[in-house]
């Protein structure tokens, strides 16, 4: 680029050497400059405007060609977040021990409408409100004429209404494949299964994923493409389901519960074959989760593995395991059960009172909370904590349910003396129904810590898992079995059967502190054949009252445990148990002695006698 000089020495000289005004010159100059400096803004300006059209041009045009792709395309609901991953629908299915079928995956079809492609959008909506009564027909015709192109109308239908929906002769009513999860057993077992529901999905398919249960658990397993063609094989037993399930609603209707919980657990191994949590619900049209009010109250609920509750006396025999493990008491040392027990403002009261001393065995026998206290304080809180932890009652069920993994008990802030002595008779401290079940295996079956599972396996507790001697798990299995004979429990008392456990009712405690008079749990952990036992069963009845004589009752011994003994005797010929020969008993002494004339099976689910 040649600069040109501010000012025209040459020609200002030659001006002046001519006799002309040399300031013409520089004005021509400075004219010059700025018209130069003029076409160069220009030219750049005319260059940015080609530029930035250029830009524009190409920007519609991309934005037209990618509306013409999609037009073109087979639409998809919109999602939130995209994913490369493909669209997986299979599912491994579920069955019972057996083989019996628990869950599987149909196909079936979706419903979606392109509303452009409508040949008659009204005429389209009323036929589908006839075919679907749910559906709205106004609705529908504000949604296919407000100008969009796509919508869900149904995420599955019946082959039926798929039929009925292809008469209508609409070209913009259009079928997507679909596989869904089916439970061909209704509502038995819905709280192990939990059910399944739709996750990402598409026109062309539609994940089928866990929500609760066992489906939520191990999703990963059921989903997994190289194990979908093997069934999850789970320790339930789908015909001892049935017979829990019918005897424990049958029970909780005639003790006018507001819930039940029944579980029955392998004392050697923890396998659950079967676990049933009243009110229950259809996983094939499972409900929505409540959006007010206590969770609890709702048939998703889970109270076996959910639900927190006192447990009352049937922490006892846990007390008693404790002493004597640590060599502080046999079944034959003497408590002193005198009361009231004072503890600083604090008083603990028998049901009853059953004197001034009691042995270690009628402490469970009679239910004494003060016997209890007493072996509790002796054991001490440090004692009494480790034990609890070592049988798993501190920690969740470590059991293949959704809900058994976030639920963890509710312990005292303050592990102090008193927490000791009513921790000791099942106050104090909140548990599952599952923990019961847990630690009950433990004390029976020789002193090993049990895995609970819903998974059919060979696993076995070995020496490492002991965490009583096998001579006290005898000690306590005899206690237990007098609880039945001559105690609290003898409405459970069998013939045939050789059943023990222990009872437990617990005053529910109220939101605002205290607790409630009139609403308890009751319960009855009990394990048979006592002498050998293959199987522990719990049940719970949330809020019971029974009446004999127009006098309102809500302990266990007459709520729970009828309904345990009638569970048991469904259960018995289902898990191929043979009757023992009948063997003369001597006739039991006392206040809770039996008739010699025992009422019958029917009778007794009113007419027996028990205090907890």
């Amino acid at each position: 680029m040649i600069r040109r000089p501010l000012r025209p020495l040459a020609r200002i000289l030659s001006a002046r050497a001519e006799g002309t005004d040399p300031d013409l010159v520089e004005a021509e100059e400075r004219a010059a400059r700025l018209a130069a400096r003029h076409r160069e803004e220009r030219r750049k300006a005319e260059t940015r405007i080609l530029l930035l059209g250029t830009a524009f041009i190409l920007g519609f045009t991309a934005v037209g060609a990618r509306m013409a792709l999609l037009s073109a395309a087979v639409p998809v609901e919109p999602r939130g977040a995209a994913s490369a991953e493909p669209i997986r629908a299979q599912r491994a299915d579920i069955v019972d021990r057996d083989g019996a079928l628990l869950a599987t995956n149909i196909v079936t079809a979706s419903l979606y409408a392109q509303p452009r492609d409508l040949i008659d959008p009204e005429n389209a909506a009323r036929q589908l409100a006839r075919i679907f009564p749910e559906l709205d027909a106004g609705y529908l015709t504000e949604k296919f004429t407000d100008g969009r192109k796509f919508m869900w109308i149904k995420r599955t239908i019946s082959p039926e209404q798929r039929q009925l929906v292809h008469d209508i002769g609409e070209p913009g009513l259009l079928f997507g494949p679909r596989e869904v999860r089916l439970y061909p057993n209704g509502a038995i077992a819905a709280h192990v299964l939990g059910g399944a529901s739709f996750g990402r999905e598409g026109v062309d398919a539609a994940e089928v994923v866990g929500t609760a249960g066992v489906e939520r658990q191990l999703d990963g397993r059921l989903r997994d493409p190289a194990a979908v063609t093997t069934p999850l094989r789970l320790s339930i037993d789908l015909d001892a389901q049935v017979a829990l399930e019918e005897v424990l609603a049958k029970g909780m209707a005639e003790m006018s519960a507001k819930g039940a919980v029944g579980i029955l657990m392998e004392a050697d191994t923890g396998q659950i074959r079967a676990l049933a949590s009243l009110p229950d619900f259809d996983p094939n049209l499972r409900p929505a989760p409540p959006t007010e009010g206590d969770p609890a109250e709702s048939p998703l609920f889970n109270r076996a593995a959910q639900g927190r509750y006192e447990l009352g006396s049937a922490f006892k025999a846990m007390t008693a395991a404790l002493a004597i493990e640590r060599g502080e008491a046999t079944p034959g040392t003497i408590i002193d059960t005198k009361g009231p027990m004072k503890w600083g403002r604090f008083t603990i009261r028998d049901y009853h009172d059953y004197g001034d001393l009691l042995s270690v065995e009628d402490v469970l026998v009679h239910s004494s909370n003060i016997g209890a206290a007493r072996l509790a304080i002796g054991s001490g809180a440090a004692a009494q904590k480790d034990f609890l932890g070592r049988i798993g009652m501190l920690s969740p069920v470590p059991v293949e349910l959704s809900e058994a993994a976030r639920t963890t008990p509710m312990l005292p802030r303050k592990w102090s003396d008193l927490s000791t002595m009513t921790i000791g008779f099942g106050h104090g401290i909140a548990v599952t129904p599952l923990h019961l079940a847990t630690a009950y295996a433990a004390l029976v079956n020789g002193g090993l810590l049990v895995r609970p599972s819903i998974l059919e396996s060979d696993w076995r507790p070995t020496e490492a898992e002991r965490v009583l001697s096998s001579q006290t798990s005898a000690e306590v299995r005899a206690m237990l079995r007098q609880v039945v004979v001559r105690g609290t429990a003898n409405g459970a008392d069998i013939p045939g059967y050789d059943v023990g456990g222990k009872t437990g009712t617990a005053d529910k405690p109220l939101p605002e502190g205290g607790y409630a008079r009139d609403k308890v749990m009751a319960s009855f952990a009990s394990f048979f054949p006592a002498d050998d036992p293959e199987y522990v069963l719990i049940v719970s009845l949330d809020e019971p009252i029974t009446y004999i004589n127009e006098t309102a009752f809500r302990t266990a011994g007459l709520t729970a445990v009828p309904v345990a003994a009638e569970v048991i005797e469904r259960l018995t010929p289902v898990l191929g148990l043979r009757p023992k020969p009948p063997a003369p008993r001597p006739q039991a002494e006392g206040p809770t002695a039996r008739s010699t004339n025992p009422p019958t099976r029917a009778a007794s689910l009113y007419t027996l006698a028990g205090n907890d």
